[in-house]
């Protein structure tokens, strides 16, 4: 099944190439999102996202994040060079991988995304780390 992927990456080319990687594997990413504004205008077409914190205005990753998971029901993903910003987690988001991530990081994240997003069991990529289902709080993994 092929899964509609949000990019909310102001980098273009760290964007282009997590867009390679999405497209792929077979998924559909629908666009790339360099700031709230345009992120939340494809929020409703998203069945994933992968946001980076740090955007073209500001820090308005998490607050992207927490509206994506929280108000339109996306599965959420931080990829980020600064995972400590988002202390304990945001509440309804899955959990973070750390910047730079390989294409193999991105493959291993989008598994896990789609898997928890299905509510199927799965192990989580050794660079990611966890929040607690729902809560904010972290996971052990």
């Amino acid at each position: 099944m092929s899964y509609r992927i949000l990019i909310v990456e102001d980098e273009i080319i760290v964007a282009t190439e997590i867009e390679y990687v999405v497209a792929e594997m077979g998924h559909d990413p629908i666009a790339i999102a360099a700031d709230q504004r345009s992120a939340l205008a494809h929020a409703s077409r998203a069945d994933i996202a992968l946001v980076d914190l740090n955007l073209r205005d500001g820090p308005s990753g998490i607050g992207i994040g927490k509206i994506l998971a929280q108000t339109h029901g996306v599965t959420v993903l931080f990829l980020t060079a600064n995972p400590a910003q988002l202390g304990e987690g945001v509440p309804g988001t899955v959990g973070v991988m750390p910047k730079p991530a390989t294409d193999r990081d991105v493959r291993e994240a989008v598994e896990f995304a789609i898997a928890h997003r299905l509510a199927a069991e799965a192990r989580p990529p050794r660079r990611l780390r966890l929040f607690g289902w729902g809560d904010g709080s972290l996971a052990s993994n």
